[in-house]
């Protein structure tokens, strides 16, 4: 790994995410300070249950402007001038149309402004969004970074040394809270919906299955999804607050229980949550207590740097930018980009 002439201990980075529906903007400091940040979240969406790519793609064009502008004006800083190091932008994975309006965005304000951009990995983004806490985390470290599009454990032994321990075989978890929050006739996205509807039912008035039991680290969540289903459908007279304690209950249990395992048996110091399903406040509870009772370290990011956010692409910038230096400007947007494993 080369060292770069980038030298981030003061320098500013912008960043830009548009992998999904956020259209988010960040201008970070030292690779650790967020100045600002600024997060469009797509609404047109809700009435589909899901998120549409081509609206996707046309929200990003018609708000990352006003999104830019307004993170760079919570920096002080002007648009005429900015003294940035460099332009930070997610290349992947993601919907191909949203990822492309960000980059695109990064190359136009590279060249105007004469600044470096940086091509960042979207799942990079979420496992640097622990640096942007005031508590500094300790390596080696499990994370797990659980979100709409992903769910996996991630084995951490410093910065760009990554080893995927855990994947999800199908669903990921909030695919799986927006199934089920839909079936239920809930809002989307389904993960605050169904937190929402949970705080008020049992946790333990129904039993759902915990899915693969097996010593590995992967995930299932297609089979819980179906057993909420059949089960509510068999039983029309259980309130959907039970059904929904349960359900999160269920998938909380999975995996912070694998989380730990795998913190154990790979010698970590410590373990951190990413991804924006980690803005569940029954996840952050539990993780944090049974880890402190294994006498490991916690870090849970603030619930905005666990969602989809710039500040992470700034931080996971600066450092790519301190040890390989910019891309090239014929950087593209890459769908199906996979987090690198180098151990």
């Amino acid at each position: 790994m080369g060292m770069s002439s980038y030298d981030v201990a003061n320098g500013l980075i912008l960043g830009i995410e548009t992998s999904c529906d956020e259209t988010a903007v960040a201008v970070v400091r030292n690779g650790t300070t967020a100045l600002s940040s600024v997060i469009h979240s797509q609404q047109v969406h809700s009435r589909f249950g899901g998120v549409v790519p081509e609206l996707a793609g046309r929200e990003h064009e018609r708000r990352i402007l006003t999104v830019i502008k307004s993170a760079m004006a919570d920096a002080g800083l002007e648009m005429s001038k900015p003294k940035l190091e460099a332009i930070a932008v997610t290349m992947g994975p993601g919907l191909a149309g949203a990822l492309m309006i960000g980059v695109a965005a990064a190359k136009a304000l590279s060249l105007a402004w004469s600044v470096p951009i940086v091509g960042v990995n979207h799942l990079e983004g979420h496992l640097f969004a622990v640096r942007l806490e005031r508590d500094p985390i300790t390596y080696p470290v499990v994370m797990l970074l659980v979100s709409g599009g992903h769910t996996m454990i991630v084995f951490v032994q410093e910065p760009g040394k990554y080893r995927i321990v855990g994947n999800s075989l199908d669903d990921a978890a909030g695919e799986a809270f927006d199934k089920v929050a839909r079936f239920l006739g809930l809002g989307y996205p389904g993960g605050p919906e169904i937190e929402r509807e949970a705080e008020f039912g049992d946790p333990a008035s129904v039993r759902f299955p915990r899915a693969l039991r097996d010593g590995s680290y992967n995930f299932s969540f297609s089979g819980l999804k179906t057993a909420v289903v059949t089960y509510a459908k068999r039983n029309p007279e259980v309130e959907v607050a039970d059904i929904s304690a349960s359900f999160q209950e269920a998938v909380v249990d999975i995996l912070v229980e694998k989380t730990l395992n795998a913190a154990k048996e790979l010698g970590a110091a410590s373990v951190a949550l990413a991804g924006g399903v980690g803005a569940n406040t029954k996840l952050r509870t539990v993780l944090t207590e049974r880890a402190h009772g294994l006498d490991l370290g916690v870090c849970i990011p603030s619930r905005e740097n666990c969602t989809d956010n710039g500040a992470m692409i700034a931080a996971a910038g600066a450092w790519r930018l301190h040890n390989f230096g910019p891309s090239d400007l014929s950087l593209g947007a890459y769908p199906s980009l996979v987090l690198p494993q180098s151990i």
